[in-house]
């Protein structure tokens, strides 16, 4: 109730109290709904909740947090006007008003006291600038991945949401999903035995720069705030092919970085698996035979590799131990290496790879203030992983990382690509 008292202006406040006075002689009645006689939560329990960048991606997660009892979605940003539209249209339709409130500057929306999370499913560009801007302003996050450009980007997002109290979830919702946590379990809890080799699929093992395409003329910047896009990446001139988010920068400038990509996804089920989730890789080497394998200070390896897998679905990862190992995948279905393994314990077959739980798991966290699974710790080194495994990839030859120093260990190429510059005045 403080928090919540705490959010409201000093002048709406003053307002209130003078309206309250001329009430209290006469009937006060309590709309149903507001004390959750419809099915929803009463005012005092639900979550206001706003969306930052809701394209294709964001649809979908706006598709799981309206239905949560708890949420009350009112607000959407997006430097596209049809997409502010459509969002817009959405939410009306689910709450029947016409109170959906649009903005073109994230930072507007950002100043709303009345907000307490936002969604932000922007192109990767823009996540961890983002969220850093809205821990600032005091809100919750549920981020989409991957959530940082670099190294660099992945220390300042766990530093800002520490110091400033946030929930920060980050968008890699297999961590949710039964049949991914119990392969987890088996390996971390050492039903595998001594774990020896964590793996993951990225989806692809190369490096690109996403360039400069030629110019095209640029749309009024109502239809599309260009300069608002690119952000804190560096300037180029319009081109409609690099609106789309995954067009365009992911990490230090790159694009086409699997490891990254969808490392984002399996190299943190690695990292949950091998009790890594407030470190990292100290050894990383370029792909050979398809594989890049990096190396934890326990001695386990972590093998990022396209081929070879079970058909079990997308994103699949193995955990190897000395007496047994386990696959999973977005099929739902785990592959072990005895039925011992698993013997006594039922693991829900959740095929494919709903966010359901995972905003669940968001949204119960900002009501206790504790940290979901794919906290900002968790998602700083699972991205500090991807990040260094992309710039052996890139500079092709091995590199060491020393995750308490976070610098390569006499490296100065490596090291200069911990970080890049920001475009003014975006800044974290």
């Amino acid at each position: 109730m403080a928090q919540q008292m705490a959010r409201v202006p000093r002048r709406q406040f003053l307002k209130t109290a003078v309206q309250a006075g001329s009430l209290l002689a006469a009937p006060h009645l309590i709309p149903g709904a507001a004390l959750g006689k419809d099915g929803s939560a009463a005012a005092s329990e639900r979550i206001v909740l706003g969306g930052i960048g809701i394209g294709s991606r964001g649809m979908y997660d706006l598709g799981c947090f309206l239905p949560q009892p708890d949420v009350q979605f009112v607000a959407v940003c997006d430097i596209k006007a049809a997409r502010r539209a459509a969002v817009k249209n959405r939410v009306d339709q689910k709450y029947g008003n016409q109170d959906c409130a649009t903005y073109r500057d994230f930072r507007e929306l950002l100043e709303r006291d009345d907000i307490d999370a936002v969604l932000i499913a922007t192109g990767p560009n823009w996540h961890a600038t983002a969220s850093i801007y809205a821990a600032k302003a005091g809100k919750d996050i549920y981020c989409e991945k991957p959530c940082t450009k670099n190294i660099a980007q992945s220390l300042a997002l766990a530093d800002s949401m520490r110091r400033c109290g946030r929930v920060f979830q980050a968008g890699t919702q297999r961590r949710n999903l039964p049949h991914f946590a119990f392969a987890c379990e088996l390996a971390w809890s050492g039903r595998l035995g001594k774990l020896k080799a964590v793996h993951a699929h990225p989806a692809g093992l190369a490096t690109a720069s996403s360039g400069w395409a030629p110019a095209e003329p640029e749309p009024p910047k109502e239809e599309i705030d260009w300069d608002l896009y690119l952000g804190p990446a560096a300037w180029r001139p319009f081109n409609k092919k690099l609106l789309d988010g995954f067009n365009f920068e992911k990490g230090g400038g790159l694009v086409g970085g699997g490891v990254l990509e969808w490392g984002s996804h399996c190299v943190d089920l690695c990292q949950w698996a091998a009790s890594a989730d407030h470190t990292a890789p100290i050894e990383y080497n370029p792909p050979k035979d398809g594989r890049v394998i990096a190396r934890y200070a326990s001695g386990v390896e972590l093998v990022i590799r396209n081929d070879g897998w079970l058909p079990l679905g997308s994103c699949p990862v193995r955990f190897e131990g000395e007496t047994g190992w386990v696959e999973a995948g977005d099929s739902g279905k785990l592959v072990l290496s005895s039925p011992e393994l698993i013997a006594g314990r039922e693991v829900a077959e959740i095929g494919g790879y709903p966010a359901t739980f995972h905003v669940r798991d968001f949204l119960d966290c900002v009501k206790t203030r504790s940290q979901p699974l794919a906290n900002a710790e968790a998602a700083c080194y699972s991205h500090i992983a991807c990040h260094a495994a992309n710039i052996a990839i890139f500079l092709d030859r091995q590199v060491r990382y020393d995750p308490a120093k976070h610098a390569f260990i006499g490296d100065e190429q490596a090291n200069r690509l911990r970080s890049e510059a920001m475009r003014e005045p975006w800044s974290v």
